[in-house]
C-alpha cells in the first residue's frame, strides 16, 4: 500500500501522523460488521475534530480522492466500510466523542458524531432525563451512525426514529466548509430543511461531525410483560388494547417467533425464554409512566385481563423488578446473536403498514416455503411501528454459506417483490448502503430517484463523498 504521496502527507501534518493509518492490521475498518465484505482503503483517517473533519475533506476535494465515512461501523448494509481499490479513504469519527452540552430546560443534548449511544443514554440519565434511542448496538454504535442510517430501535412507537429526535446538525460538506445548524429550536420555518437531508442520506451527501438531540423527563415507573399470542393477528389485536389503555406510556411492542426464540433457547439457554414452546408468537411490552409503579401497574393490569378475556394472550409474565425486565429485553436483543450462532443467513430490514403484517408474513414465508423447501424463517422485530426483521435462515443441516451463495439473490427479490406488494420499504432502519444501491430502482418511483440524484449532484458535484452508497453508480 502507497505510504507516501503529497495527499497522504498532508493528512498527517492536519491530524497528525498517528492518526492516519496505512499499515498494519485495518481490519477492524476495513470490514464490515457483519463480515461479508473486506475493503482496503488508501488510508483510515482519525480526525479529532469538526476543523480538522472540514480540512481533510478539502485535501481529498483538491486531489479528487472519495470519503468513506464511519462512526462505530456497526451497519448492517455494508455502507461504510471502502471498497476494494485501495483508492478510498476511510475518514473515521471515532475521537469526535464528546458530549458539548446538555440543557435542562431545553430538554437537549449537543454531541459529537462518534459518541457512543451507550455514552448519551448516561450522560441524559446523569442529568436527570432520558435519551430514548435504544439499540441491541447500543454499545457500540455511534451517534453519527445512528443519524446516517436514520437508525430506530424498540422505542419508535412512542418516541419515533433518530430524524424524529434530532433538532439540529452540524455537517462538514462535501466541499470543506461546515454548516452549523445545531439550533435546539422545535419551530425554525425559514426555508428548506437541510437537516432532513443529511439524515438518512448515509454519508452521501455530506459528513455529519455532530447534533443536537431531544431529551425528556425520565418516567417514574417502567413495567414490562411477556405475553403468548396465538396467531399475529392477535399480536395486533393487542396492540391495539395497549394502544387505548396506555396511550402515549407504551413505549415499546416487539413481536418474537417461535423459531426466532427457539435459536436462543438453543443458543444461550442460560437466559432461560419463557412461554415460547406452546405458542406461535410472543410479545414484549413495555408502559412507561409518569407518576408512580402503582399507578402503572393499576393501569397495566387491566390491560393484561381485557387481553386474556379477548383471548388474544394466552398467558403472560410480568416482570416484578428491573432486574427481570432487563433480562427479558435481553432475551429479544439476543435474537440477532442466536442467528448468528446457528449460522450465516439472508437479513431483511423491512417495513410494511402495521395492518398489513399478518398479511405479509404469512403470505411471504409460503411462497419461500413453497420455493425453497426446508427453508427456515427468523421473523421478530418492531411491531408497534411495523418494522419486521425479516430473515431466512438455510434449511436445517444445510451448507449456510452455500445456500447464501445460491440462494440470497432470489431470496431478496421474493421478499423484497412481497414488501412492494403490501405497500412496504426494503429497509426500514438499516439503510440502503451498498447492499441494496442496485435493488432500489426496482422499488423506488424514478421521480424519487431522479430526485435524489439531483439532490447528489447539488451537494456533491465530484461524487466523492461514500460512492456507490444509496444511489448506485452509473454504469
Amino acid at each position: 500500500m502507497t505510504t507516501d504521496t503529497p495527499l497522504l502527507d498532508l493528512l498527517r501534518q492536519t491530524v497528525g501522523a498517528p492518526h492516519v493509518l496505512t499499515e498494519g492490521d485495518l481490519t477492524a475498518y476495513e470490514q464490515d460488521w457483519r463480515r461479508r465484505v473486506r475493503g482496503r482503503a488508501l488510508a483510515v483517517v482519525r480526525p479529532g475534530s469538526t476543523a480538522e473533519v472540514a480540512a481533510v475533506v478539502r485535501a481529498c476535494a483538491a486531489h479528487g480522492v472519495a470519503i468513506v465515512p464511519q462512526s462505530g461501523n456497526t451497519g448492517l448494509s455494508v455502507g461504510s466500510v471502502p471498497d476494494d481499490s485501495g483508492t478510498q479513504l476511510l475518514l473515521n469519527l471515532g475521537r469526535l466523542d464528546r458530549v458539548r452540552a446538555i440543557d435542562r430546560a431545553n430538554l437537549t443534548l449537543t454531541a459529537e458524531a462518534g459518541c457512543v449511544l451507550q455514552r448519551l443514554q448516561a450522560a441524559a440519565q446523569d442529568a436527570g432525563l432520558l435519551y430514548p434511542l435504544s439499540l441491541g448496538s447500543e454499545g457500540s454504535c455511534m451517534l453519527g451512525g445512528n443519524l446516517g442510517a436514520n437508525a430506530g430501535g424498540t422505542q419508535v412507537l412512542r418516541y419515533g426514529n433518530t430524524r424524529e429526535l434530532c433538532l439540529g446538525l452540524e455537517v462538514v460538506t462535501a466541499q470543506g466548509e461546515v454548516w452549523d445548524g445545531l439550533s435546539g429550536l422545535r419551530k425554525d420555518n425559514t426555508g428548506y430543511d437541510l437537516r432532513d437531508l443529511f439524515i438518512g442520506s448515509e454519508g452521501t451527501l455530506g459528513i455529519i461531525t455532530a447534533a443536537t438531540m431531544k431529551l425528556y423527563p425520565r418516567p417514574a415507573a417502567t413495567l414490562t410483560a411477556w405475553a403468548a399470542v396465538p396467531s399475529l393477528a392477535a399480536a395486533l389485536e393487542l396492540l391495539g388494547l395497549a394502544q387505548r389503555h396506555l396511550g402515549a406510556g407504551l413505549t415499546g411492542f416487539e413481536v418474537m417467533g417461535q423459531f426466532a426464540l427457539g435459536l436462543v433457547d438453543r443458543h444461550l439457554p442460560q437466559l432461560r425464554v419463557p412461554l415460547w414452546r406452546d405458542t406461535p408468537w410472543c410479545v414484549l411490552l413495555e408502559n412507561a409512566d409518569q407518576e408512580s409503579q402503582a399507578h402503572a401497574r393499576a393501569r397495566f393490569e387491566p390491560l393484561l385481563e381485557a387481553a386474556l378475556d379477548a383471548g388474544c394472550v394466552s398467558d403472560a409474565v410480568v416482570a416484578e423488578s428491573i432486574a427481570q425486565a432487563r433480562a427479558l429485553w435481553h432475551i429479544r436483543e439476543s435474537i440477532p446473536l442466536a442467528q448468528a450462532e446457528e449460522g450465516l443467513n439472508i437479513k431483511h430490514d423491512i417495513a410494511v403498514p402495521v395492518s398489513r403484517v399478518p398479511d405479509f408474513v404469512a403470505e411471504t414465508e409460503a411462497l419461500l416455503a413453497r420455493q425453497i423447501p426446508g427453508v427456515r424463517l427468523v421473523v421478530f422485530g418492531h411491531l408497534g411501528d411495523g418494522n419486521l426483521h425479516f430473515n431466512v435462515q438455510a434449511p436445517e443441516g444445510g451448507d449456510a454459506a452455500q445456500f447464501l451463495r445460491q440462494q440470497e439473490e432470489r431470496v431478496n427479490l421474493l421478499v423484497f417483490d412481497a414488501v412492494a406488494r403490501h405497500q412496504g420499504s426494503i429497509s426500514a432502519e438499516h439503510g440502503i448502503g451498498s447492499l441494496k444501491a442496485a435493488l432500489l430502482p426496482r422499488y423506488k418511483s424514478p421521480v424519487a430517484l431522479t430526485l435524489m440524484r439531483a439532490i447528489k449532484q447539488a451537494l456533491d458535484p465530484q461524487g466523492l463523498m461514500n460512492p456507490g452508497r444509496v444511489l448506485a453508480r452509473d454504469r
